[in-house]
């Protein structure tokens, strides 16, 4: 057992710790010091937690953490990195579902059944909000997940007069809180029941009305939420490690997002609020002109004469495990003199940093890779873009056509370059649904296949 001064200067140093692991998550060159520190500091927190006064039950404490540390292990060893979106969803579901559950036992707990007074009122709004919040983090997570995971259809689903539904739910909340507060003993469990299934099924809705273009956002919101939902847990215990830690995560959450929704040209609240607004009031622009294909002997051919390339790498990347045998055609081409930058959409992929830590993964420099807003200012100038299993990152319609769902989404805007080559497997449209005008562009050709495959039959004519 530890005194209680010891642990307060052991969540101190916990809290510092997780100030610098997201200071230096926000570089790549900084990452891996990031997540050491972030370790660290988890450790120290749960080891001065389990060790604190007042914490009974130590061996089915360390029994549960020894069986959830297994199942983290085996499942971040099974888990590829094409699943990491959905992973991260599901995770948060879960801190959501214990945000949840906390609320019910501070509750249902004698010594909060003793409490009278301001003290008995705070106390009961701090687990009604806690509960709240937990809820909706919860569904939103797990339907967030189902549609990285394409078992729930990506496009939104979207009901009129949803958002006053919504609005009439939460003020129908707010009655229930004071109800809650005023209800004798253990009534109020009717109250907080109720409010539940109801923030569940505003969470599923929320979600379910935003788009796949959306959904990198959507899942840095939802860690926004998570952290909120923590904070709140922390409330409900006392921790002022969890309340810290919960406060971090929920405000470099919603920050991350709103930068995003920014660098997308996207209303935040849109966006959280499922799409409000944003609904094209027509039909899309009919798409022109004619698909054609090439091989992968023109493909090196045209590398080997150009001066300057630029790669735009997104989900069929990752899916074909394609970085490593890119990195390699990378290094072929700059012996050879070739100019080689890599353009990263800030969502490409379907969660905030995917790309970059694929490319990380194959040993890619980082001084080679470069955002949208520095490759599309020197396009005009790249004599060919290979568009590696990316597709709504380099819709043109996101730019001419108000009809188009992804409207207003900046993007890498390959078209004004020599020569483009989209590797896909098929002309499937993309995440978001939405048909690509790109395609069917006179300096657009089709290489279909495997990433992977038509990359390492790229390097072998390179050779």
């Amino acid at each position: 057992m530890i005194s209680s001064q010891i642990q307060i200067a052991s969540y101190l140093f916990a809290s510092i710790l997780f100030i610098l692991s997201l200071g230096g998550l926000s570089s790549q060159e900084s990452a891996k010091k990031g997540v050491l520190y972030g370790i660290i500091g988890m450790i120290i927190a749960i080891v001065s937690t389990v060790l604190g006064e007042g914490v009974h039950g130590h061996i089915y404490i360390i029994v549960a953490i020894a069986i959830a540390s297994l199942i983290g292990v085996a499942v971040a060893r099974k888990v590829e990195m094409t699943a990491m979106p959905q992973l991260v969803a599901i995770l948060h579901s879960f801190v959501g579902l214990a945000a949840v559950l906390v609320g019910f036992g501070s509750y249902l707990d004698p010594h909060t059944q003793e409490l009278t007074g301001t003290l008995k009122n705070i106390h009961y709004v701090e687990i009604f909000i806690g509960v709240f919040i937990g809820a909706i983090t919860f569904t939103g997570s797990v339907i967030a997940w189902g549609k990285l995971e394409g078992r729930i259809r990506s496009k939104p689903l979207i009901y009129p007069g949803r958002h006053l539904v919504n609005i009439v739910l939460v003020l129908f909340c707010i009655v229930l809180c004071v109800l809650f507060i005023s209800a004798p003993g253990t009534t109020g469990m009717v109250f907080l029941i109720v409010m539940t299934v109801i923030s569940c099924f505003i969470g599923i809705m929320l979600v379910m009305a935003i788009g796949g273009a959306d959904m990198p956002v959507v899942v840095s919101m939802l860690n926004s939420y998570s952290g909120w939902a923590a904070a709140a847990a922390g409330f409900m215990l006392g921790n002022d490690l969890l309340i810290v830690t919960g406060a971090l995560v929920g405000s470099s959450g919603a920050i991350l997002s709103i930068i995003m929704c920014e660098a997308m040209n996207r209303s935040f609240w849109s966006v959280i609020f499922g799409g409000f607004g944003d609904a094209p009031k027509g039909e899309a622009m009919q798409v022109t002109g004619e698909v054609t294909a090439t091989d992968h002997e023109a493909v090196a051919e045209l590398l080997k004469e150009a001066k300057k390339v630029v790669v735009v790498p997104g989900y069929g990347m990752a899916v074909a495990k394609a970085q490593y045998p890119i990195f390699e055609m990378v290094e072929r081409l700059q012996k050879n003199g070739t100019a080689v930058h890599f353009g990263i959409h800030p969502v490409a992929g379907r969660l905030p940093g995917h790309m970059n830590v694929l490319l990380a993964e194959a040993n890619v420099p980082y001084d080679i890779v470069l955002e949208m807003e520095e490759v599309n200012e020197d396009m005009d100038e790249t004599d060919v873009v290979l568009v590696v299993g990316a597709n709504d990152i380099v819709n043109p319609g996101a730019e001419n056509d108000p009809n188009s769902p992804i409207y207003g989404m900046p993007v890498i805007q390959v078209w004004n370059a020599g020569k483009v080559i989209v590797m896909k497997r098929s002309m499937a449209t993309g995440y978001a649904g939405v048909q690509n005008p790109l395609f069917f562009k006179d300096n657009t050709d089709m290489l279909y296949g495997d990433a992977k495959d038509s990359v390492l039959k790229i390097n072998g004519h390179l050779s």
